[in-house]
């Protein structure tokens, strides 16, 4: 298994989406968890080491732990990473044995880690906590994290798309704001009435790999798929996949979107509370770095995703994220201890209530909309009906990867939609096929 986890673990990094809580942030810090922190050390050994990668959570965070640090006099140490240096740093530690002692598992790299044992596997512990109710967590996020019938992670959050958009440019432009009668085309047309000439406005910012919060939604909407049920083949081929495809393309032709370098440079987010986006999708995780910004709460707001004219379908890609342990971690019973903490209701109902980001736990949605009065956050939930588990499978890192090296070209005006997402599908099968 050393063997397999060497070559498939070096894939392992960014798909280049800044989606699931993946903040942009480009620094690495880490602050301890609990006023009291260096004086129980003492007492309890060691602080546990705790790596995220969103800057924006940690103080939210950071309050949590406080609380479990008052409760058990453990004490956390959080490391903030960015999404890149994350996964490299925990692809080093599992391989030199060195891995944090809790840390965020994502769908992408789950299955990688689980199967190769790398992760602790908590299911008897589950099986005799008083603390911990996982019948309270959704079935999807909770099947991202368990393999052969063992459970490697507990969920943190479950996150939905919506619609974020400038107040004030709207009003300037006189187009109504977003509402649930919006189709894809409405969302086009108001993208182009949204747009200066001059280039210091842009109707819609959508990275080419800005997949999950962005053209994958469309994708569904429109009746295509990005990957089959058994996880076997693509479905980037399937002409409703190159319909939905099409669309995005048009977006781009339409100059309703600033240039690929600009929005590598800086993400919708960034561009959103810069003023120089009318409109930008982002997931439920985001409103930690909106809900402080004075710019944002001035002139932003939050609206339902537009549906498919034809279908009526409206869906939301939806995802989330588990907290786990090393397998081979010196401090695993502290490490549990602090899993089964963050899983109780009352630290998920905490993370809610702080605005950190959508707790996963059942009934905890409306503290998390309270928030953040500011904006309409309760679009996030009002796709709640038809949602859809962000596409994955062993291969995910690899084959988003080569997806979006290949959209870049369609991006920048090189190349042509429908073929790409033939070519897609191939180097997707191709990848697939291998698993």
């Amino acid at each position: 298994m050393a063997g397999m986890m060497g070559l498939s673990l070096t894939a392992c990094g960014s798909t280049g989406n800044t989606g699931d809580g993946n903040a942009a942030d480009n620094t690495t810090k880490e602050s301890a968890a609990g006023d009291n922190a260096s004086t129980n050390e003492n007492a309890s050994g060691d602080a546990l080491s705790v790596m995220i990668w969103d800057t924006y959570q940690e103080p939210g965070l950071k309050k949590i732990m406080d609380d479990f640090t008052k409760e058990t006099g453990i004490p956390t140490q959080i490391q903030v990473v960015t999404w890149n240096e994350y996964w490299t740093l925990l692809e080093a530690g599992a391989q030199g044995g060195s891995m944090p002692d809790v840390f965020w598992m994502h769908s992408n790299e789950a299955q990688r880690y689980m199967e190769n044992d790398m992760l602790l596997d908590l299911t008897d512990k589950i099986k005799d906590s008083d603390k911990l109710d996982m019948s309270k967590f959704p079935e999807d996020i909770k099947e991202l994290y368990s393999y052969n019938d063992h459970v490697y992670a507990v969920p943190k959050d479950i996150d939905t798309i919506a619609l974020w958009y400038n107040k004030t440019m709207f009003d300037e432009a006189g187009v109504a704001y977003p509402d649930d009668t919006w189709t894809w085309d409405t969302l086009a047309e108001a993208a182009k009435k949204l747009t200066k000439a001059d280039g210091s406005q842009y109707g819609l910012g959508m990275k080419s790999d800005t997949n999950h919060e962005g053209y994958y939604n469309i994708i569904y909407d429109m009746g295509g798929k990005v990957i089959s049920d058994d996880k076997k083949t693509s479905g980037y081929d399937d002409p409703n996949t190159i319909k939905a495809m099409q669309y995005v393309e048009q977006l781009i032709k339409d100059g309703s979107m600033p240039s690929s370098q600009t929005l590598s440079e800086n993400g919708p987010d960034v561009l959103l509370r810069s003023g120089q986006l009318a409109m930008a999708f982002q997931g439920s995780w985001m409103i930690s770095s909106f809900k402080d910004d004075d710019y944002a709460k001035e002139n932003l707001d939050v609206a339902i995703m537009p549906k498919d004219a034809e279908s009526g379908r409206r869906c939301s890609v939806y995802n989330g994220l588990g907290w786990a342990a090393s397998a081979n971690g010196k401090n695993t019973d502290n490490a549990w201890k602090l899993i089964e903490y963050l899983g109780t209701e009352a630290a998920q109902k905490k993370q809610a209530e702080l605005g950190v980001t959508m707790s996963a736990y059942e009934g905890t949605s409306e503290d998390w909309v309270k928030s953040a009065p500011e904006f309409n956050l309760q679009a996030y939930l009002d796709v709640r009906d038809d949602m859809v588990i962000r596409p994955y499978s062993r291969s995910t890192v690899i084959w988003e990867n080569k997806t979006n090296e290949l959209l870049k070209e369609v991006w920048a005006g090189n190349a042509d939609m429908a073929e790409t997402c033939k070519k897609i599908a191939e180097e997707m099968n191709a990848s697939l096929a291998e698993e």
